[in-house]
């Protein structure tokens, strides 16, 4: 039996299978490669973390755990095979939701580094074909939902969030065509889990199924 703690858990996820999100993710086809690159501080963070939610939301996606990337084997082949983006909101960003990214025949990659600012700065500092790739941000109205987490800024948006942005301004540029349903239905995981968090925060009690080892 797979535990997580005293609990079954699921590997899709990463949540305890009692609270487990996979039927609400949207699976949506793109396009659009999307690289999620996970510090393995935010590995741990399985009740909460967003970026397993995106990957797993996203059938042209994939997730790698790690620190440096410079010799990673997947990564630079994808770096090689795409034209790929960063994102990361510096002064020489490319803005997606003015610019139309595309600019040769290659399939458009987007990196998502999934941490927190300090352990982003880390994963640049030692990733030294991360540090080559283009920048990409986007400008929005929109701000996190993210509520049972503190954030910096109100304007600090969750992996998915952002996701989310990315994928509608892709669509706009016509890069993408996903249907509105799809879109709306994205963060329904996300919004789930919250929900979920926030009840145990207020009857911690109720999460009482345990599992014995054996």
């Amino acid at each position: 039996m797979t535990l997580y703690g005293d609990r079954e858990k699921c590997y899709r996820c990463y949540r305890p299978k009692s609270s487990c999100m996979c039927e609400y993710f949207a699976h949506i086809e793109t396009q659009t490669k999307f690289v999620i690159l996970m510090h393995p501080k935010e590995f741990k963070k399985v009740k909460n973390n967003t970026g397993h939610f995106t990957h797993q939301s996203l059938v042209n996606s994939e997730l790698f755990v790690g620190i440096d990337f410079t010799d990673h084997k997947r990564v630079n082949e994808i770096i090689a095979s795409h034209e790929s983006y960063i994102l990361f909101p510096s002064q020489n960003a490319l803005n997606l939701t003015q610019t139309n990214p595309k600019s040769s025949e290659k399939p458009l990659a987007v990196f998502l580094i999934d941490s927190t600012w300090a352990c982003t700065k880390s994963i640049f500092y030692h990733s030294k074909n991360l540090q080559n790739l283009r920048h990409m941000s986007f400008t929005t109205t929109k701000t996190s939902a993210y509520e049972i987490k503190e954030q910096p800024d109100e304007r600090y948006l969750s992996t998915i969030e952002s996701t989310l942005v990315v994928l509608e301004a892709l669509n706009m540029h016509k890069i993408e065509d996903i249907t509105n349903d799809a879109l709306t239905s994205f963060l329904d995981p996300f919004y789930k889990m919250i929900n979920y968090q926030k009840k145990l925060i207020k009857n911690p009690k109720s999460n009482a199924v345990r599992f014995k080892k054996r």
